[in-house]
């Protein structure tokens, strides 16, 4: 029953403040056109997470799915002495209202394999509940049987790097709008190493990169945007025209959910 209960208190905090339904809405001109990425439009992906070191460095993205958790990738190996930030847009600015809040638990899927990147998922407890706000609100989460074709447009966001030759991270959220790949596409590409914890997106012009990692692939169901994705590798030189690879929520759904309830 306790199971069941945290699972409906989840779904009202989802509900009523709107998960997947920014208060700022996105502007994405890739819609029509694929492009190399752009400046998002502040504060539109209210979800976004920075997590940066003691030392304000930003070394990977993540998705709040609740007041109380974020999703990021487990190849970020993240800590208990590692920040997340909410409601940040421009990182060299500091006159944001920021929420900059302390890891309390950190949950790496226990069949996390870094060496096929496999279940690239890890989640975080928050030490203390995330403000929600314009400028702060969580991604709503697919069901396990959702399906999400190939050909369809999502769109990624982050500060990775804008050529994988840079030498810093821009200090603008960018966001790009990519097509998902069906397994069966991406496996030309990338072989074997696809599996079905997986799903591709991109080879069309616009690709995430270093310092993306955790962060959200969102995809529109009826109306609202949902976490399709958690980037986890790709083109060692972020090439736009080879498929990212993005760790495939639906096939992780349960044991967030597990996870969640447990904790």
């Amino acid at each position: 029953m306790a199971f069941l209960w945290i699972l409906s208190c989840l779904a009202f905090i989802s509900t009523a403040y709107g998960c997947g339904n920014p208060a700022i809405s996105p502007l994405i001109t890739g819609y029509s056109r694929i492009v190399n990425g752009e400046e998002a439009r502040p504060h539109s992906w209210p979800w976004q997470v920075s997590l940066q070191d003691y030392s304000g460095w930003h070394f990977c993205g993540g998705s709040l799915i609740s007041e109380y958790w974020v999703v990021t990738a487990a190849h970020c190996d993240v800590r208990t002495s590692h920040r997340v930030i909410l409601g940040e847009h421009d990182r060299s600015s500091n006159s944001e209202p920021i929420q900059t809040m302390t890891v309390g638990k950190v949950f790496k899927h226990p069949n996390y394999n870094s060496y096929t990147i496999s279940n690239d998922i890890t989640l975080i407890k928050l030490a203390s509940p995330a403000q929600l706000t314009a400028q702060v609100s969580p991604v709503c989460l697919p069901e396990t049987s959702d399906n999400f074709p190939g050909g369809m447009k999502c769109v990624t966001s982050g500060w990775g790097l804008t050529r994988y030759n840079a030498g810093t991270t821009p200090p603008l959220l960018q966001q790009a709008t990519l097509p998902l790949l069906t397994n069966d596409d991406c496996q030309r590409f990338w072989g074997s190493k696809i599996t079905d914890v997986m799903i591709c997106a991109g080879a069309a012009g616009a690709s995430s990169c270093m310092g993306d990692s955790g962060g959200p692939l969102v995809c529109q169901k009826d109306g609202t945007w949902t976490l399709v994705g958690i980037v986890s590798w790709g083109s060692s030189t972020c090439s736009t025209s080879s498929p990212a690879v993005y760790a495939r929520v639906t096939k992780l759904r349960d044991w967030i959910d597990q996870t969640i309830a447990s904790n």
